[in-house]
């Protein structure tokens, strides 16, 4: 979520990106539509349909989500309990995330509780057996000792339905990413500003462009002017699809950044979507521990607009449980409800 700047021209911006998303969308759904009306009519006249749903692998070729991405499970995977997961997508009629989990360890566990108790974040994943373990641990509700609400943690939720605790929670550090453009001095916590640091380098090194940072972490008092900014230019209720409230705003726990295109010169944040670097950043930002946190098409659960220069850090393993399993909202990703509202 950027500074309260000309929100205005933002939204303006903002609008006629969609508009454009929109209509490739659209156009690649009918061609998607057409290539399937054919496969089913050659496997109709070769007597073939009875068995597409039996191999499981090309039947499910395009994952859950309708993205097509991530294609099926892994070969080792099983499925994760019915209804777990998935409430948030399965609730506002959104795709639902392919499913996807390795069995978890439990609460009861001595290794889970001491790394719960004085170990890392990595520590507890490990303890659980894993990043994917831990999570369907968590969506499946066979974790209740993994507290979603710690500001403390790398899996800390934050959306309109959960306040950081306490409200104006701070930190314990945070530091500048190194060697990279910025439109302001952002700051991050360590771990998330390194990976920042290399996600930056990798987009450069592999032909994106360059990447700056517009804004990371920001206090309760700053992101209480930068809400209230918003409030002032366009009302509360368009403010609220646009900028969180203080003590509900994911760069309170200096986990987040907005990041811009910067090639001569940094851009607009609003333009972020349709350049080289946010195509990379979409399709990489996976692989240094960042999440798109809000995505297009998705606001009836995460109740933000658009925002692919929003990214969330949330460690390279978890990252790649996301990636893998098809996953859009961090909802669906620990199977909590749709928070669209306050």
């Amino acid at each position: 979520m950027p500074q309260p700047e000309q929100p205005t021209t933002r939204r303006a911006r903002r609008d006629a990106g969609r508009r454009g998303r929109r209509r490739t969308l659209q156009l690649g759904a009918a061609a998607a539509l057409l290539v399937v009306g054919i496969v089913v009519a050659i496997a109709v006249a070769t007597g073939g349909v009875g068995g597409a749903g039996g191999n499981g692998g090309s039947a499910g070729g395009a994952d859950a989500s309708g993205s097509g991405a991530t294609g099926g499970a892994p070969a080792d995977a099983v499925a994760l309990p019915a209804g777990s997961g998935a409430g948030a997508g399965a609730a506002t009629g959104l795709p639902a995330p392919a499913q996807t989990s390795v069995a978890a360890a439990t609460c009861a566990d001595p290794a889970v509780a001491a790394a719960l108790a004085g170990g890392s974040d990595a520590d507890v994943l490990a303890a659980f057996g894993g990043a994917a373990a831990f999570r369907a641990a968590v969506a499946g509700g066979a974790a209740p000792c993994v507290d979603l609400s710690d500001s403390r943690r790398v899996w800390v939720i934050v959306d309109k339905q959960r306040p950081l605790a306490p409200i104006d929670f701070e930190p314990a550090e945070v530091t500048a990413p190194a060697n990279m453009p910025r439109t302001v001095d952002g700051r991050l916590q360590p771990a998330a500003s390194d990976a920042l640091s290399a996600l930056v380098a990798a987009a450069s090194a592999e032909g994106a462009g360059s990447i700056g940072l517009n804004s990371a972490y920001r206090s309760y008092a700053s992101q209480t002017r930068t809400y209230n900014g918003y409030v002032d230019s366009m009302g509360r209720e368009e403010a609220d699809l646009q900028s969180a409230r203080p003590g509900f705003s994911e760069h309170q726990t200096g986990l987040a950044t907005d990041v811009a295109a910067c090639d001569g010169g940094c851009a607009a944040i609003e333009s972020f979507g349709g350049t080289p670097q946010g195509a990379w950043v979409a399709a990489n930002a996976w692989r240094f521990g960042f999440v798109v946190r809000y995505e297009d098409g998705y606001t009836p659960i995460t109740g933000y607009e658009w925002e692919p220069w929003h990214l969330r850090y949330i460690g390279p393993g978890l990252a790649q449980v996301y990636h893998d399993g098809g996953f859009h909202t961090l909802e669906d990703f620990f199977g909590l409800p749709a928070a669209p509202t306050y």
